[in-house]
């Protein structure tokens, strides 16, 4: 478990999670329930259906990274590596203040 004082940094490669409604794997191992699953505003076409399984059609986003506990199953359990997880002492953050 990371320290509350840690500052945590979730990253996202679109280029690789292409089709994140269908894979979900980060969403079902994750602990904190950082992650969501939303379609993407610039697919929606007015009256019709989005398919779950074309790439893009869906994002993945990391709005509850403040929930992150760093135990990074979401990384290893990513078959795409498209996920990075890196986490920031209270050393670091203070450094640079």
């Amino acid at each position: 478990m990371i320290s509350m004082s840690c500052k945590v940094f979730v990253t996202i490669d679109y280029q690789k999670c292409t089709t994140p409604f269908v894979c979900k794997k980060c969403m079902d191992v994750c602990p904190g329930e950082v992650f969501l699953v939303t379609p993407n505003p610039m697919m929606i076409k007015k009256y019709q259906p989005i398919d779950e399984n074309q790439p893009g059609s869906y994002l993945l986003l990391a709005p509850m990274t403040p929930k992150c506990v760093g135990c990074m199953k979401c990384v290893e359990v990513c078959p795409n590596k498209a996920l990075s997880v890196v986490i920031q002492p209270p050393e670091e953050i203070a450094k640079k203040a």
